[in-house]
């Protein structure tokens, strides 16, 4: 491996030579260095001020406690080749060399040939260039060794190299520079990305998290990777850039970013690779801005980013739902959400406002199904003081002047009266509005979001909604699918009980009060799902969740749902109560069958008991195993 790098290397140089003599240059050529002036020496150090400070931060303490008694000289070039930062002995250079270890030179092959800084460059990857491995001959008394140093997005941004006039081991001058430039490349990722996001570090061993070669990924807090190093793609054998973390490991991205932090985690990559990793949650930090136009400061405290997690844990749609709105709506475009009570719609509006840009301004939620008909209009679009009677003497504002420079949410808007609409779709249109009882109109700057668990289209046959305000509002209409449809239902579940269960219950659920969850029709969704779970943790009191801690009403549940579909979805099977082929009465062990309800309700009522619910079911102890079984209880 050692030999094949070697000649790696000989053919970059190689290939090098060959783009020297294309361009003309002479071995004997003289290069002259390029003056550059204070001010512009200065706008260099300002444009790069995070890179060269970064670059600082991991050099000087290096030199100082290693290079220090070396005579060598370490050099920060920008994407350019120009120096921006010298550190080190000015000695090991001939007079004629120096101006070469200034501030402002160039190294570009073009004018230099062959050399560590701009042979690095055109390769895009770490290089030593020995004594007589320079192109010109001005520059074989020196050995150099150059690795690039990418940005957050994986852009070439600097070089940082290493000169002597010694033969220092070879193989520990380049590898030291390439430690030196990773450790760039980490600390400017953590400059960044620290404040607001997840860092996931990983490593062959947990004793190898603080070793610059450790791989790293930055993730929001819906589980994208929106940053990583190289390393971390080496260690995945991928790019890891806006990749989910589900596509990436075995183990969901909740538990993942959800894991104890500092603590040693082990994963699994989608190519069975095992890696030790460790979670840092962001830890936001107070910038100062300067207020316009005064010298004076103050502190603001950086919005964390948004968080999709809460909405799913695999299923494809619900992500795209998401991704696809936040897009829209960062546009200005509206957004309707469509979908069965209980789906979740709520739980999107706000991960969506804390993704925009109006994160920091206010979200106003309006149930236009809670507020009577004769009041809606006041409260969305507020009154004037005595406007009618029983009017606050100061008026009021309303939900949409609330909702001015951020988000306003009406949920259940098919509920809204028709001459609410008509107001609605004005405020929309000319984007003003105009109290009850004023003559005059204010305008509103707001992004809208708009929910409907019943079919707009049927409303508007039916003459309950305006056709135009439909189209006014519908930008991007988005469906979220119910609970029994989704693909991501038992994580999902597990990880709604893992939010509200005791400290000294278990971390999972039991195969058997999963299956049953994940096989229920769930008419009310998510939020139904959430109920049944608390309630089953409450009555537990601190044992393990069982069948039995299920609420009666749950269980009955799985006879109201059609058996075609079930059987069809793999749902639970609905059996008939009676056998019509059977006489009334007569009770047979796979004839007269009872219900799949009854069979539960009894099961629950007697704790589980085998044998006390065939008892009283007056059927074996086989056949209830049977349909225990089907049920997915046993």
């Amino acid at each position: 491996m050692r030999k094949n790098k070697h000649l790696d290397d000989r053919s970059d140089i190689a290939i090098s030579w060959e783009r020297c003599i294309a361009w003309g240059l002479d071995p004997e050529h003289q290069p002259t260095p390029p003056a550059l002036s204070d001010m512009r020496l200065e706008d260099l150090s300002r444009q790069h001020n995070e890179l060269i400070s970064s670059t600082e931060a991991e050099v000087v303490p290096y030199y100082t406690n290693v290079l220090s008694s070396s005579r060598c000289l370490i050099l920060l070039a920008n994407q350019h080749a120009t120096v921006l930062k010298v550190w080190g002995d000015q000695r090991i250079t001939e007079s004629g060399l120096r101006p070469f270890f200034q501030e402002g030179a160039n190294w570009q092959e073009q004018q230099c040939g062959t050399n560590a800084i701009g042979t690095a460059i055109a390769s895009g990857k770490a290089i030593q260039i020995q004594r007589n491995e320079h192109f010109l001959k001005f520059h074989r008394s020196i050995i150099g060794s150059a690795a690039p140093i990418f940005d957050t997005r994986k852009q070439l941004t600097g070089v940082l190299s290493v000169f002597s006039d010694a033969y220092l081991p070879q193989a520990h001058t380049l590898g030291m520079v390439k430690l030196l430039a990773q450790s760039v490349e980490n600390r400017l990722l953590n400059r960044q990305f620290e404040a607001d996001y997840f860092q996931i570090t990983l490593n062959t061993t947990a004793d190898n998290f603080d070793s610059p070669w450790s791989g790293i990924l930055i993730c929001d807090e819906s589980g994208k990777v929106v940053a990583s190093n190289q390393r971390a793609d080496q260690l995945l054998g991928t790019l890891t850039t806006d990749v989910w973390l589900d596509d990436l490991f075995t183990t969901h991205r909740n538990d993942i970013l959800g894991y104890p932090e500092h603590s040693p985690l082990q994963l699994m990559t989608k190519g069975k690779v095992r890696l030790s990793a460790r979670v840092k949650r962001p830890s936001p930090v107070e910038t100062m801005p300067l207020e316009a136009g005064r010298g004076t400061q103050k502190p603001h405290l950086r919005s964390k980013p948004a968080s999709f997690s809460d909405l799913e844990y695999g299923d494809v749609s619900v992500r795209r739902c998401a991704e696809q709105s936040l897009k829209v709506l960062e546009r200005g475009v509206p957004i309707l959400i469509t979908g069965e009570t209980g789906v979740g719609k709520e739980v999107l509006v706000n991960a969506l406002h804390k993704a925009t840009h109006r994160r920091d301004q206010p979200l106003v939620a309006v149930n236009c199904a809670a507020i009577p008909p004769e009041l809606v209009e006041s409260e969305l679009f507020g009154y004037e003081a005595g406007a009618f009677t029983g009017a606050r003497a100061q008026g009021s504002l309303g939900f949409i002047r609330k909702a001015h420079k951020g988000i306003l949410f009406l949920d259940e808007i098919g509920e809204m009266p028709l001459s609410a609409q008509s107001r609605l779709l004005r405020v929309l249109q000319e984007r003003v509005v105009t109290p009850v009882g004023a003559t005059e109109s204010v305008p509103v700057d707001i992004l809208l979001i708009t929910a409907t668990n019943r079919s707009p289209l049927s409303s508007i046959e039916s003459g309950q909604f305006r056709a135009d305000l439909y189209y006014r509002i519908n930008g991007l209409c988005v469906e979220l699918p119910a609970l029994r449809n989704r693909t991501d239902k038992r994580n999902l579940i597990q990880h709604i009980y893992s939010q509200h269960r005791d400290p000294v219950q278990s971390e999972s659920l039991t195969p058997r009060v999963l299956s049953a969850l994940e096989n229920h029709p769930w008419p009310g969704n998510i939020r139904q799902l959430t109920n049944v779970l608390r309630v089953a943790i409450a009555i537990a009191d601190g044992d393990d969740v069982q069948i039995w801690h299920l609420p009666a009403d749950f269980l009955a549940e799985f006879d109201t749902t059609a058996p075609s579909a079930q059987t069809e979805t793999n749902e639970l099977p609905v059996a008939s109560t009676q056998n019509p082929k059977t006489p009334t009465g007569h009770r047979q062990e796979n004839g007269d069958q009872h219900s799949n309800a009854l069979t539960l309700q009894v099961y629950h009522k007697c704790k589980g008991n085998v044998s006390s619910a065939a008892r009283e079911l007056s059927i074996s102890r086989n056949t209830l195993y049977k349909r225990l079984r089907e049920l997915g209880v046993r």
